[in-house]
This record gives structure tokens, C-alpha cells and sequence, in this order.
């Protein structure tokens, strides 16, 4: 007997998976837009918009993976679109506004800075891409390329709202750009926050931590941004020292008798 195949429609299942999922991507499309909209403002001598944008930038890429688990409208197209977004908003962008706006009078030396820190997040999200299946989820490996970009953009930044000048910074700005860049490249691990449930009772004092870090937040922005991304980007270091000194500690296990 003849079997008569289904025909593939718009409605078939299978082909409405291979389509793109507008949702998510359109906080994808938005934090790539807030990258293009750093470097235009760079360019334009705007390093505060610059920066804003960046931060804008870390807001919606937290928020395109989560929106896409809620609506299960995950997907392959996604994560490709995500990890070219991040590179834009959060390797390229960065590393063209602190040169433009201190690296630039540094010569040879300035750009190199910036391109260290430009491979280096490309080499990170790379790196992140491939070992996603294997990697502890609790931490990373290396410094996120987000935090990386608010140490540099928050550093920036508060310079530009405290009215201090670039030259007067400039060798400090490219051994923390050049930081960063390593850091994003290197087997220290860093916190993931990804195993805590939000749906969990907690203690009082914390919820009294959290008003008070909206508080400082509020009070001065840049600062307090700063000052929680470079607790952050020292975190993984103290964490890999402490560990290398509990080793040295431990005394080996001897012979069993």
C-alpha cells in the first residue's frame, strides 16, 4: 500500500523549532545595540554615556538566558547570537572606550593593552562555549567576560565622574585592562552564583544587606559598581591562595600499618 507522508506545513513541530525564537533575542539584540551604542559614544568623546551603556549591556544579557528558560524557548541559534553579542558588548566595547579615552597617548604600548584584553575575552567565550557540558557549574573558569568589562568600565567610569583625568591614570588603566584580559584567560576559578535558589528562605540580615547595597548603589553608582567588581575580580585569586595554603598545611597522609 501507498503510505502517504505527512506534509511539512508552518504548523509542523519540527520546523517550528528550527525557527528563531523572538523573545530572548530581542534582549540579545538590545545588549549588542548598548556595545555599538558604547564605542559611537566613545567615539563622540561621551565616555559616561559609554559606560552607562555597558552597564545596560550586563543587565540585558543577564536577563536573555534566564527569559529564555522561563519561556522554554532555548536554542542553538540563541547561544551563537548570545556569545557575538557578548563580544561585541562586552570584548570589543571596552577595550575601544578605555583606549579612546586614556590608552590612546600611550602608543604601541596602549593598543597592545586593549588587544590583550579584546583576545582575551574572545579566547573566554570561546573557552566557555566548548567546556560548557563539563565545567562545575558553580564556578567559572577564568574572570567572566561581564565582570571584566565593568572592572574596566566602572574604573573609567568613576574617573570620568570625579573629573580626574585620563594622562594622570593612564599607566594604572593599562595594567588593569591588561588584568582583565589575563584574567578572563586563566584557570583561576570564580564564583557562579548559578546555586542559589531565590526560592529559599533566608536569614533576616541578609534581606537588610541587600537594602543597604541598594542604598550605596543609589548613593554613588560608579563607586559602589567599582568597588563590587573589583571585590569580585579578586575573589577567584584569594580563593586559589587559600586553597594553595590549606594544601601546604595538610600534612600528607603516611604509610597504612
Amino acid at each position: 500500500m501507498l503510505e502517504i507522508k505527512p506534509r511539512k506545513t508552518l504548523f509542523n513541530p519540527e520546523l517550528r523549532r528550527r525557527g528563531i525564537y523572538v523573545l530572548p533575542n530581542l534582549f540579545t539584540t538590545a545588549a549588542l545595540f548598548c556595545g555599538f551604542f558604547a564605542i559611537v559614544q566613545a567615539i563622540s568623546g561621551s565616555f559616561e554615556q559609554a559606560a552607562v551603556a555597558i552597564f545596560v549591556a550586563m543587565i540585558l544579557d543577564g536577563l536573555d538566558g534566564r527569559v529564555a528558560r522561563m519561556t522554554r524557548t532555548q536554542s542553538a541559534f540563541g547561544a551563537e547570537y548570545d556569545s557575538l553579542s557578548d563580544m561585541v558588548s562586552f570584548g570589543v566595547a571596552p577595550a575601544l572606550v578605555i583606549y579612546a579615552w586614556a590608552l590612546k597617548d600611550m602608543g604601541r604600548l596602549g593598543w597592545i593593552a586593549a588587544f590583550i584584553y579584546c583576545v582575551g575575552a574572545a579566547l573566554r567565550l570561546a573557552r566557555f562555549n566548548t567546556t560548557l557540558e563539563v565545567m562545575d557549574r558553580r564556578y567559572f573558569q577564568g574572570l567572566p567576560s561581564p565582570a571584566a568589562a565593568a572592572l574596566v568600565t566602572g574604573f573609567f567610569w568613576v574617573m570620568v565622574d570625579k573629573s580626574i583625568a585620563a594622562t594622570d591614570v593612564r599607566w594604572f588603566a593599562c595594567v588593569l585592562v591588561i588584568f582583565a584580559g589575563i584574567s578572563m584567560v586563566s584557570n583561576v576559578r570564580f564564583y557562579s552564583f548559578k546555586d542559589i535558589n531565590l526560592r529559599r528562605s533566608v536569614p533576616f540580615i541578609a534581606v537588610v544587606a541587600i537594602a543597604l547595597g541598594f542604598a550605596v548603589l543609589s548613593y554613588d553608582t560608579p563607586v559602589a559598581l567599582l568597588g563590587l567588581f573589583v571585590a569580585y575580580g579578586l575573589s577567584g585569586y584569594v580563593l586559589a591562595l587559600t586553597g594553595m595554603l590549606r594544601r601546604k598545611q595538610t600534612p600528607p597522609a603516611g604509610p597504612l600499618s
